[in-house]
């Protein structure tokens, strides 16, 4: 634990763990409690240099907690909990190519996500981040309090997410996917670790507010979404083979830019089971 070193990326989100080499070996309970630390700390941490196989890959995530499986994109062979998030030489759209939190049409949406780079481009495949506690904090007074007493419906089948996933679903679909997902949640949500409020909408999955019609919600998500991505909530990680990189899908929102066309850039990720939004 006292090897570990802890450097912030930027002023809201984000560091680098330093001191961790996980092909010796699985981190140990204090090793574990201080990445779970930097982790809670800092929304999104990177671990360079970490070439691990699938099976090693997924035994670290068993560490943080319950792997669970993605679905509509089928796990990698031998690995149903591992999906390929790949785009390929001749694509030009990307997989998840808009800000998001992974998942929210899910009754119980993942606790966090982790990705570890395979292959990337010579430059370009960055993924912004953004922390959705200093979006909170932001807002005025008077809107917390309106947005406090609000629910959202969020939903796999919004158009612009759902092509995003067009090609692996065409490759690796799961053969009895539903056409759609939806769920409810709290428009703001309380991490049920570290007791901070956080805004829980995305542009890619929220529909609109429980009650209202997506007209009448349209005015203020897209307030929200604007306002939620301002620069000085974000990080920017850029990736190199063996990189991983752990986000608390509770708090957080993701963005992989899309800015690499005629290159191939492949990554592994697991996401973590989490509890109901509250």
């Amino acid at each position: 634990m006292d090897a570990l070193t802890v450097r912030p990326i930027a002023g809201a989100i984000g560091a680098e763990i330093d001191g961790l080499d996980l092909a010796r070996g699985l981190p140990d309970a204090a090793a574990r409690a201080a990445l779970r630390a930097a982790w809670l700390r800092h929304q999104v941490i990177v671990l360079r240099d970490q070439h691990l196989d699938p099976a090693a890959f997924l035994a670290f995530a068993r560490t943080l907690g319950e792997p669970v499986e993605y679905p509509f994109v089928r796990g990698i062979d031998g690995f149903p909990e591992i999906i390929a998030v790949t785009k390929l030489e001749h694509e030009t759209t990307n997989f998840g190519g808009i800000w998001h939190a992974d998942t929210t049409y899910l009754p119980r949406p993942p606790m966090a996500t982790m990705l570890i780079a395979r292959e990337v481009p010579p430059a370009g495949g960055d993924t912004l981040f953004a922390s959705q506690y200093a979006a909170y904090e932001a807002l005025s007074p008077g809107l917390r309090a309106t947005l406090d007493g609000l629910r959202a419906v969020s939903s796999s089948a919004k158009a612009d997410v759902s092509r995003t996933r067009e090609d692996r679903m065409r490759s690796s679909g799961q053969s009895d996917a539903p056409a759609e997902l939806q769920a409810e949640h709290p428009v703001v949500r309380t991490h049920p670790e570290t007791g901070r409020r956080a805004l829980y909408v995305n542009v890619a999955h929220t529909l609109r507010f429980a009650g209202w019609t997506e007209a009448e919600s349209a005015p203020l998500l897209a307030f929200l979404h604007q306002h939620q991505v301002r620069p000085e909530f974000t990080c920017r990680v850029s990736w190199r083979p063996g990189t991983i990189a752990l986000w608390d899908n509770r708090c957080t929102l993701h963005n992989p830019v899309n800015d690499y066309h005629g290159y191939r850039r492949v990554m592994h990720r697991v996401t973590l089971a989490g509890d109901v939004p509250a």
